[in-house]
């Protein structure tokens, strides 16, 4: 059965003695998040994680959700009961507006929380993850009246919500959807449609489950011009919030899917369903993507998720299992063989995934940190650079960290060699699971593309030139310390050859749009470990700083270990990255279309 330990020492290293968050004390909601409290709310939640969500893990997997003839759907055992733990605690709402019942502390700490949820169980974590995407789309974009009314029920996970965009035949082209919204005398709208690939879409857990749903309404504009964006509750509510009938919503079947089988994926059926619109008519995407947004970071977390337990779990086996001798001489001299730890290409996929983990934990939470101080510093500049690097950073942190936390994932199976192909190991699943987060939320190739194509684009390339000229100073800071010295030509190095894979495309990809995206996702991977690398140098010097104030906790010896691991083996990855890009569209175009 494989097992979770939460990283709660790194995460305090993180979000203590590298982002600082004490800095910020008098800035509101991180007013009451002090050291002292961050620790135990981060210990409270890595309890609930090993405890209670990791047993259900494959649970999830082995029994999965069942639609009932009623249309209703039954969660895996352990689901709601864990599901009701989860509400009464109060995690739902732990970043949440106080206005509307939340506890209002900073969106970087429940995102910790989160990455403890969905590293112990992905499946379950999809359920309060959309309700959160849900709420932020209602808290930016509904009226007063709705906020009042939805969002104190969804923060406490009495409700829960789901996005529904895609139809059978459409999915990134959102311009071609059908669901049609015929308006009514009182204001609200009947929503009829069918959607597919609704995560958390029914279940019994809440109350009641609010849709969120981009439709047309009738007679509007064709294309992406015409899309309005409705709340569309599963039960219909009164006034004062009590529930009724069905509003016209079923679950008209389950997809069946490679992994998350404890997420109920649904079709989505609305008949002449009661909708209210969210803002303004016809513009409901620009709504929706602030959801999506939200929905991005997360998936790019559960990249992540997926590699550090896998990971986690790898090390283990790698330590007790027994195979072969060393190549430089018997290390368990007394046994008939050494453990599998001791082979060089084991560490090899072991530090790979040690590396990136510790470097990409570091890069999520130094962008939600971002997003915190966009919502809540008083500095305008502030608050404009944080817009600036959510903007160009979350088709990264969705694209790169999925991409190489799928394949850390397959590298741990790898390590269990034929038993990890064996189910009762559970490492397939942690393969399966990690699979879908980079396909949903915007395939890996469309978030490459939306860098390329608008992000670096966007004022001016105002957000590009501002973190080379972070880095740029953060090297200068650091010039002449010696032992930051690899750490910091290892970031000039990245900062160089991501410069010039942007002048390429700026130079390459305007006069033939293919050039730039043939090499996008290369590109997008350029700047996902230019970004990893700046996090180890940030890390590493925190890490230096401890020792040379003579900490003796080894902690800090292995994150510059680690560290020195990743300049040495994953920061070259640049370097091909950099000259596949270069190569342009030819090589990829060349083949006639019906020669495939």
């Amino acid at each position: 059965m494989p097992t979770y330990k939460a990283p709660t020492r790194d995460q305090k290293f993180l979000l203590h003695e590298v982002l600082e968050l004490s800095r910020f004390s008098e800035l509101e909601s991180f007013q009451d998040a002090d050291p002292e409290m961050i620790d135990a709310i981060l210990e409270e939640s890595a309890k609930f994680a090993e405890e209670v969500l990791t047993p259900l893990n494959r649970v999830g997997d082995e029994h999965g959700c069942i639609r009932n003839d009623d249309g209703s759907v039954t969660t895996p055992p352990g689901f709601h009961e864990a599901f009701d733990q989860l509400r009464q605690n109060g995690w739902m709402g732990l970043s949440a507006d106080t206005k509307y019942g939340g506890q209002g502390l900073p969106g970087v700490l429940g995102l910790a929380c989160g990455e403890m949820t969905s590293s112990a169980n992905m499946s379950f974590g999809m359920y309060p993850g959309l309700t959160g995407g849900a709420s932020k789309a209602i808290s930016i974009g509904g009226s007063d009246e709705q906020k009042d009314f939805y969002l104190p029920k969804m923060y406490t996970g009495e409700w829960t919500g789901t996005m529904n965009l895609t139809e059978s035949h459409c999915g990134t082209d959102l311009g071609m959807l059908k669901t049609k919204a015929v308006p009514q005398k009182d204001g609200t709208y009947k929503i009829t449609g069918e959607k597919i690939f609704i995560s958390a879409g029914e279940h019994g857990m809440s109350d009641n489950i609010i849709h969120l749903v981009l439709a047309r309404i009738e007679g509007g504009p064709e294309g992406v011009k015409g899309i309005s964006l409705f709340i569309v509750p599963k039960l219909k509510v009164s006034k004062d919030g009590s529930v009724g009938d069905n509003n016209g919503v079923t679950c008209g079947s389950i997809e069946h899917k490679m992994g998350i089988h404890g997420n109920s994926t649904c079709v989505m059926v609305f008949e002449d369903s009661v909708g209210e619109l969210i803002g303004e008519a016809h513009k409901g995407l620009k709504v929706m993507f602030v959801m999506m947004n939200e929905a991005r970071l997360g998936v790019g977390m559960q990249g992540l998720c997926q590699s550090e337990v896998s990971y986690q779990n790898a090390a283990i086996y790698a330590n007790d299992r027994i195979q072969g001798r060393s190549l430089t001489g018997a290390k368990n001299e007394n046994g008939p063989a050494d453990p599998i730890i001791v082979h060089p290409d084991v560490r090899r996929m072991l530090m790979d995934s040690r590396a990136f983990n510790e470097g990409a934990r570091a890069f999520i939470y130094w962008l939600a940190l971002q997003e915190d101080l966009e919502k809540v510093s008083p500095d305008e500049k502030v608050r404009e650079r944080a817009d600036d690097y959510l903007g160009l950073m979350t088709p990264v942190i969705k694209g790169y960290i999925t991409d190489i936390g799928f394949n850390n994932c397959v590298n741990a199976q790898q390590i269990y060699g034929g038993h990890g192909y064996i189910e009762e190991w559970g490492m397939s699943q942690f393969v399966r699971d990690a699979r879908i987060a980079q396909i949903y939320e915007g395939a890996n190739g469309i978030q490459a593309l939306d860098l390329v194509g608008r992000k670096l684009a966007r004022n001016g390339g105002r957000a590009l030139m501002n973190i080379s000229a972070e880095i740029d100073a953060y090297i200068k800071e650091n010039e002449g310390n010696e032992d930051l010295k690899p750490f910091m030509d290892g970031l000039g190095d990245a900062k160089a050859k991501l410069q010039t894979g942007t002048m390429w495309l700026m130079q390459n990809g305007m006069s033939n749009p293919d050039n730039a995206g043939a090499g996008s996702v290369d590109y997008m991977h350029m700047m996902g470990i230019a970004m990893l690398t700046y996090m180890w140098a940030r890390m590493a010097k925190t890490a230096q700083a401890a020792i040379d104030a003579g900490s003796d906790d080894p902690f800090y010896a292995d994150k510059l270990i680690t560290g020195k691991y990743f300049i040495a083996r994953i920061l070259p990855n640049m370097d091909s990255h950099l000259a596949k890009l270069q190569t342009g569209a030819e090589p990829v175009m060349a083949l006639a279309a019906d020669r495939f």
